[in-house]
């Protein structure tokens, strides 16, 4: 039996970094991209987020941008 995509608890985003999916804050799209706060206390600004782009990560951008749709 094959494993649902989504029962996996991590996430690779940008700059070769795993992320816990049970960490995620909330999510923003932008075009293409999405932004993702990880941080307890919220994020302010890109700086604070990661970045998930369709052209850099197929497979997790499609896993959450399945929430927009």
């Amino acid at each position: 039996m094959e494993k649902n995509n989504n029962d996996k608890p991590f996430i690779k985003v940008d700059n070769n970094i795993i992320l816990s999916m049970a960490c995620i804050r909330w999510v923003k799209k932008m075009d293409e991209c999405l932004q993702i706060c990880s941080k307890m206390n919220g994020c302010y600004g890109n700086k604070d987020t990661h970045q998930i782009c369709k052209i850099n990560n197929a497979d997790s951008y499609r896993r959450l941008n399945e929430y927009f749709e």
